[in-house]
């Protein structure tokens, strides 16, 4: 009996460990004498579309609205304090990243839950990087998984070593096992 309860255990679905989103991506037209328009990704839809990847949504003349494609987001049981903190900051996000490619070609980059991920990826250049609302569905995906995985760690302070006061009275800078003769 207890083979098959294990069996049973074994088998039953868990937090998925990832996720697959669609990216929404806007063209928006600029008005200043260097640039003509700006891409930006705007949105997320908690499932890929059944349409192909830079399908037009919408355009209303100052903006248009691209399906860009679907991301599969992946969770890792070392971030969960990082989603955690995301979820309770009262706007949980996803940050999308996007690569130029060329004139009017890009592709996804990437798209994360973890914020601190996200605000490093905002700090390179070359890349298109916007926080942009977590669907709500998203939202409990990751709820679920951070509750299934997270565990919490004590910070614990490292202690220095404390200075050899006669060796440094000998003008000695560390260990000399390490100098080659």
């Amino acid at each position: 009996m207890s083979g098959e309860a294990d069996e049973a255990v074994a088998s039953a679905p868990g937090p998925a460990e990832r996720l697959t989103v669609g990216v929404v991506v806007a063209k928006r037209r600029l008005s200043g004498p260097w640039a003509t328009h700006a891409w930006l990704p705007v949105g997320i839809l908690p499932a890929p579309a059944d349409v192909s990847p830079w399908t037009p949504l919408s355009d209303d003349g100052r903006e248009q609205l691209f399906y860009a494609g679907a991301f599969e987001i992946a969770l890792h049981r070392s971030e969960t304090s990082h989603y955690r903190d995301n979820l309770a900051s009262g706007r949980p996000s996803l940050w999308v990243g996007l690569r130029p490619l060329g004139e009017d070609r890009h592709e996804i980059a990437t798209v994360t839950p973890d914020p601190y991920e996200g605000e490093s990826m905002a700090e390179g250049i070359g890349e298109i990087v916007e926080a942009v609302p977590m669907p709500e569905r998203v939202q409990a995906e990751i709820a679920a998984f951070v509750e299934a995985f997270h565990v919490d760690r004590a910070f614990v302070k490292r202690k220095r070593d404390r200075a050899d006061r006669e060796a440094l009275a000998r003008g000695e800078r560390g260990s000399r096992r390490d100098v080659p003769s």
